[in-house]
């Protein structure tokens, strides 16, 4: 019985084979697919779907479930589901502060080491400058140090590279120690009469260069170029022009090379505490023992961010760290891909054709098949150990996450746990009907090759998820 689905007042038991063949098309589920197929505005396209009975196995209607497609952010799945069979439900992540102290100094350099958390923050890093503080620590003498080595030095996740000049936020670089999902902010408040005044978090690590200007009433006009400083490239350069209206604004970017961000900014808070710094930011590792220590939220809070709000950054730090877990150390994403590969197949939840690359679905890395989908949330749902971590990770229904504006209607809202998927060709959508009366469905709609009708492949999915949820 699966605890998931029982922790809503529903139950799965343990399902029969799957039947080779969909069910005749005398259903609403049979004929809800056929009406995507026949459509003329997707026809374009490829639609791989499988729509299964959980607590019987029966294949309710299937179309093409065996093509393998790229899944976007349906990949976000399978990471979700080794992660939580491999590593555990309640692994934590470590952060700590090493060095030793001798007095009020801290005489061997200090190094901050870190295990792939994708959550650390500033604020969790002044934490263990507090720490420090309380120690009775005013001095570090010797260099900042930064340990990244649980993870290997290939800080781009595999595909995130066919789009290399790209600085948004959300493919920024995974590493060992990451500080605020490796981006930099930017915050803008007026200043005076037109001038503004800029700061960014973390501290440390960006310099400015020009200016921006507050104008009300005016329009939203900021620009942010990023550029590393020379000699090294280190540290980068924010050049700033433009004007805005409001009392704050922001602007996030990701960092080019995070190998040392952590860094810069611990040296910026520890001097920000009174804590002398005699040294330089470094890569290495000092010497000493753990001064202070920070363990992150669970892996099953963490995953919140990865099947609600579909966050790449955490999707990628938590599937390589199944690569140093698994495999061994330094982790890397080739290495996590075996490791998730061999999972699946020691479960028997692999398909043909089916591709593992990246955790996150970013880009054209990975291939999966509406039946392999399926297979997969049938297996977790009769999980006991951890169904109820990955159904909760979920989007709900008109609730939540990246489904909080669909599938709003009376049989849908509050009843539907998925996870969406959107590329500029590809639209997806699998997950749980978890209905009133009826027996539970586990469901898998794929569309590729759909490039300028994303709204009506994402109209079409949440049709046929409102036929599978319709009560008698």
């Amino acid at each position: 019985m699966s605890l998931g689905l029982v922790a809503i007042g529903l139950t799965v038991a343990k399902p029969a084979p799957s039947e080779s063949t969909p069910a005749a098309g005398d259903n609403d589920a049979a004929r809800a697919v056929a009406s995507i197929i026949a459509d003329k505005s997707l026809s374009r396209g490829k639609v791989g779907i499988s729509i299964v009975d959980l607590e019987t196995g029966k294949v309710l209607a299937a179309h093409d479930e065996h093509e393998a497609m790229n899944p976007a952010s349906n990949a976000k799945l399978y990471t979700a589901a080794a992660a939580l069979s491999l590593l555990g439900p309640a692994h934590r992540y470590e952060t700590s502060l090493v060095g030793s102290i001798s007095g009020e100094t801290i005489n061997t350099g200090l190094t901050i080491r870190g295990y792939g958390d994708p959550s650390l923050k500033t604020a969790d890093l002044a934490g263990l400058v507090h720490e420090l503080v309380g120690l009775g620590v005013r001095n570090v003498e010797g260099d900042i140090f930064v340990d990244q080595a649980f993870f290997d030095d290939v800080y781009t996740p595999p595909a995130f590279d066919q789009q290399p000049s790209e600085w948004a936020y959300f493919r920024a670089p995974v590493s060992a120690v990451a500080l605020n999902r490796n981006t930099v902010t930017a915050t803008m408040r007026p200043s005076g009469k037109s001038s503004s005044i800029v700061t960014f978090d973390p501290p440390g690590f960006v310099d400015v260069e020009g200016s921006v200007k507050h104008e009300d009433g005016g329009t939203e006009s900021v620009k942010m170029a990023l550029s590393p400083i020379p000699p090294q490239g280190q540290r980068l350069k924010a050049k700033l022009a433009g004007s805005f209206s409001t009392p704050l604004y922001r602007i996030t970017k990701r960092v080019e090379d995070p190998t040392l961000l952590a860094g810069y900014a611990l040296k910026a808070l520890l001097e920000g505490a009174g804590i002398k710094v005699s040294g330089e930011v470094r890569s290495g590792k000092g010497k000493g023992h753990v001064l202070a220590r920070r363990h992150s939220s669970t892996l099953a809070e963490l995953l919140f961010s990865v099947g609600k709000n579909s966050d790449n950054f955490y999707a990628e730090m938590i599937f390589k760290t199944l690569g140093g877990e698994a495999k061994g150390r330094p982790a890397s994403s080739p290495n996590a891909a075996d490791a998730v590969t061999k999972w699946l197949e020691s479960e028997q939840l692999i398909d043909p054709g089916m591709l593992i690359k990246n955790g996150s679905g970013l880009f054209d890395a990975n291939r999966v098949t509406a039946f392999g989908v399926t297979s997969l949330l049938k297996h977790m749902a009769n999980d006991s150990k951890i169904a109820t971590e990955y159904v909760a990770q979920l989007a709900v229904s008109g609730v939540d996450g990246t489904l909080a504006r669909r599938l709003r209607g009376p049989n849908t809202r509050g009843l539907v746990r998925a996870k969406t998927g959107t590329l500029n060709d590809t639209i997806a959508l699998s997950g749980y009907v978890l209905r009133k009366t009826k027996r539970p469905i586990a469901f898998s709609i794929l569309f590729n090759g759909v490039g300028g009708k994303q709204d009506s492949a994402r109209a079409a999915a949440d049709h046929l998820v409102e036929k599978l949820a319709r009560e008698p």
